[in-house]
């Protein structure tokens, strides 16, 4: 992040890099498209919790995405400390890996295959009930991706 650029400017760019529509980014901060626009071109201010919902999507911390930009001081003191970086569909995805790492180092365990069938089933109807569920694109296209890396 650059310093001395403005929040829209900041907001803008990391969406941007992060390939997020602006469509996209307002379904997942339960706004409109269009005060996502306005967001990003400075008509208006985001709110404490729009600072912290879109913190947690760039994967900063609140106080970093303002810091050094004109985000109002008062508002800034009252930003949390930390924001929600992962959603439950991530966290899932990295369990998932570690569960496949953790397969791999007991390939010659006399039980492998049963705990590995066993590991199997288990995500693969945990991903299916956890793909009807999810509304976001994004978060499908992971689960499709991780479930193919793992073979469920």
């Amino acid at each position: 992040m650059k310093p001395n650029e403005s929040l829209s400017q900041r907001i803008a760019h990391l969406r941007a890099t992060g390939g997020w529509t602006q469509q996209e980014l307002a379904e997942r901060l339960a706004i409109s498209r269009v005060a996502v626009s306005h967001i990003e071109v400075g008509i208006s201010q985001p709110s404490e919790r729009t600072i912290t919902l879109l913190a947690g999507i760039f994967k900063h911390e609140p106080s970093e995405l303002v810091t050094g930009t004109n985000y109002p001081e008062a508002k800034t003191e009252r930003l949390p400390a930390v924001a929600c970086r992962y959603t439950e569909v991530e966290l899932q995805c990295a369990l998932f890996e570690r569960d496949l790492h953790w397969l791999r180092q007991i390939t010659t365990c006399a039980n492998y295959t049963t705990l590995a069938r066993d590991v199997h089933d288990h995500w693969t109807l945990f991903f299916d009930s956890l793909r009807r569920s999810s509304q976001d694109l994004r978060e499908r296209r992971l689960i499709d991706q991780t479930r193919q890396r793992g073979g469920v």
